[in-house]
């Protein structure tokens, strides 16, 4: 329930700090004292988006902060719980609005988005203004109203999930069947390029070893002119390395033995005859391998030039990218191949998940037909309550094609005078009619929905007398079991009040009109309806009328 509702700098509202109790609450004031911005301010705690026209004083923020006690509100303590906000029984949310519309709001303490507040706010208030017998004009609110009464919220919530996922299935099943006929259509190029690749078969990094041993190849008499130079010089030459080296030894030797210095040099240098032996005998090997292969460099330089027009055909650079692009013309083939399979598998599955969906819908529905009658009866009762004795309800239930709430389409007809004629209410029920309408319908729900908190802004216009008497009795039961809050100019419906607030203007120090509010008490309770009755100038006789009200 709202327990508290604190209101700083909004519209003429410098700042005002309301209690509310549980029952029905009355608030009352003259026109234009400022009870409907009582309800925008409220409106702005429960997500609607804030304008910075509404700031009484541009140089300050507005705030609007509500207190609830959520103790038996089970729906707001899961959400609080599932965004990981701390909380205990008491619940606060703050809105603080500046200049330049920019808004922040915090729940308990800590900064949330707008979606958040409106999630919430959902759990918290159920708040019905003139305007909003619009929404039971349309038929997907009429199918909600029905919902609620039914209790289907978790059924309707596990169809949509079922539901969401079929229609993904779709989407998916239709994506592959546009990439597979893509596919198909470039079957016959993808399948040319792979044989291509194919016939080619290119080993990992083969061009471009091929281009080296080319090289080596086409300059092959040189390298065996310039190794057959190098060996001359090492052992064949008048005074050949190695064996100038040998001789360098032999001198060495006998004074090696004497001298430890120079034994190492001869060790030095004997070491280093025995490398370049080594050396000159790999460059024999070399040489004696090193041939001119006219055939052979024609078959690589052949190979060359083809590997090189597959690289410059597919836009890349080596033999390895060429493999890469192989294997992906090798995975589009397969996929071309058995595209037709792959949709049949996505079809069988989506035909699956389409039997649940409508075995979902059905339950729905069956759930919908069984409670109409009822929801006729209850509802039909109600308008001979308020001032409607002749008319009366039906609700249409259609078969159409499945959508996110089901395979139904619910119609509330209407017939205002007992013709039998009945029709859409948003063709033949008038603007009083339809008010009077939803405070029945808001009755009914009352019973099935665990809402804490109905707010009423001014839905008794355009009844009077007998006809406001049964609204209130209405709203009196209605209080019974949920805390309610009515804007009313009625005294019948005022007279029902478990708490009065009382709405009026008057000048500050500083000559601007500001809002007020009081609670009024019993005696200040007679004297505000007597006047709300008769008028300023209320007789004795308003005032015990008002008493009788009162009981």
């Amino acid at each position: 329930m709202l327990k508290k509702l604190h209101i700083r700098n909004y519209a003429i509202i410098e700042e005002i700090e309301i209690s509310f109790r549980n029952g029905l609450t009355i608030i009352t004031g003259e026109t234009g004292a400022g009870k409907s911005i009582l309800i925008g301010a409220l409106s702005l705690i429960l997500g609607e988006r804030a304008d910075s026209k509404m700031l009484l004083n541009q140089e300050e923020k507005c705030m609007i902060e509500g207190t609830f006690d959520i103790t038996n509100i089970e729906s707001a303590k899961q959400f609080l719980t599932q965004h990981e906000f701390e909380y205990d029984n008491e619940l606060i949310i703050r809105r603080d609005i500046a200049s330049n519309s920019k808004s922040r709001v915090f729940i308990n303490d800590t900064p949330a988005t707008l979606n958040m507040l409106s999630e919430l706010a959902s759990k918290l208030i159920d708040l019905h203004r003139q305007f909003d017998t619009q929404e039971l004009q349309q038929t997907t609110e009429q199918l909600n109203l029905v919902d609620e009464v039914c209790k289907n919220t978790a059924s309707l919530t596990a169809y949509q999930s079922v539901f969401k996922n079929w229609k993904s299935l779709q989407h998916q099943y239709q994506l592959l069947v546009e990439k597979n006929r893509i596919i198909k259509q470039e079957l016959d190029y993808h399948q040319f390029l792979f044989t291509e690749l194919e016939a080619f078969n290119p080993k990992r990094n083969e061009i471009e070893e091929i281009e080296k041993e080319l090289d080596i190849l086409n300059n092959s008499e040189a390298l065996k002119t310039n190794l057959q130079s190098a060996l001359y010089i090492l052992k064949d030459s008048d005074e050949p390395i190695l064996a100038q080296l040998k001789n360098i030894i032999q001198q060495l030797e006998p004074h090696a033995n004497k001298l430890s210095s120079l034994k190492d040099i001869r060790l030095r240098i004997d070491s280093t005859r025995i490398e370049l032996k080594e050396i000159s005998s790999e460059l024999e090997d070399i040489y004696d391998r090193t041939n001119y292969d006219e055939a052979k460099i024609s078959l690589l330089t052949d190979r060359l030039n083809e590997g090189n027009r597959l690289l410059k055909k597919h836009g890349t650079n080596d033999t390895n990218a060429l493999l890469e692009i192989k294997a992906s013309l090798e995975e589009k083939i397969y996929h071309a191949v058995n595209a037709d399979e792959q949709e049949q598998e996505f079809a069988f599955k989506m035909q699956e998940e389409s039997k649940h969906v409508k075995q979902l819908a059905k339950l729905l529905s069956d759930s919908r037909k069984k409670s109409l009658p009822s929801i006729e009866e209850h509802v039909n009762a109600l308008l001979k309550k308020v001032g409607m004795p002749n008319a009366s309800i039906q609700i249409s239930l259609t078969t159409v094609e499945l959508n996110a709430t089901g395979m139904d389409k619910i119609d509330i007809l209407f017939d205002a005078n007992k013709t039998g004629k009945f029709a859409s209410i948003s063709k033949v029920a008038s603007g009083g009619e339809l008010s009077r309408l939803m405070l029945c319908i808001k009755s009914l729900l009352a019973h099935s929905t665990s809402m804490p908190t109905l707010i009423f802004d001014e839905i008794d216009t355009g009844i009077s007398g007998e006809t406001a008497l049964q609204v209130g009795a209405i709203m009196k039961e209605l209080s019974q079991h949920h805390q309610l809050i009515c804007i009313t100019h009625l005294p019948q419906i005022a007279g029902k009040a478990n708490q009065h607030l009382y709405i009026y203007k008057e000048e500050n120090n500083q000559g601007a009109i500001i809002t007020h509010l009081k609670q009024l008490n019993d005696d200040e309770r007679v004297d505000v309806l007597a006047e709300m009755l008769s008028g300023k100038e209320s007789s004795s006789q308003a005032k015990e009328m008002v008493k009788q009200l009162m009981k």
